[in-house]
């Protein structure tokens, strides 16, 4: 049976994952024109790669239910796919043909992937505040 922590421990997790994957978009918006990085090349789009681990293996919450999970950044990868190449001949990063080649963020996608990290956040504070009830009532009968 989950307890007013371990529901605490879920939906903050979730909130914490969340706000990794807003960071991240807000990167990859703000580089949505970097053509020169320090490692060479064009700015590369990165995603957070989330994993669930059990309720039993976090912190706080031995002995809780195992079939509920928290959740966790595991990694930022690149996404490897190609950039878009734009022909430019008198920009500083042209090739010899005369193009460049821009970084691989498509500005809608990471806009509608804005949109839903955003709900998903919206969710998990509804979440916290729906906890939090539930245990002033639980206080009240109680008291």
């Amino acid at each position: 049976m989950l307890g007013i922590f371990s529901a605490m421990e879920i939906s903050a997790s979730g909130l914490s994952a969340e706000r990794v994957r807003m960071n991240t978009i807000a990167s990859n918006l703000a580089n949505a024109k970097t053509t020169r990085t320090e490692e060479g090349g064009p700015y590369r789009r990165l995603d957070p790669v989330f994993v669930a681990r059990p309720l039993g293996q976090a912190r706080f919450s031995a002995g809780t239910d195992a079939s509920a999970s928290v959740v966790h950044v595991d990694r930022i990868v690149e996404d490897q796919r190609p950039g878009m190449m734009v022909h430019q001949p008198g920009h500083p990063d042209a090739d010899e043909a005369g193009y460049v080649e821009y970084p691989n963020v498509n500005v809608v996608e990471e806009m509608v992937n804005m949109i839903t990290a955003s709900r998903a956040y919206e969710a998990g504070v509804s979440s916290v505040s729906a906890v939090k009830r539930m245990a002033r009532s639980a206080i009240d009968i109680g008291g």
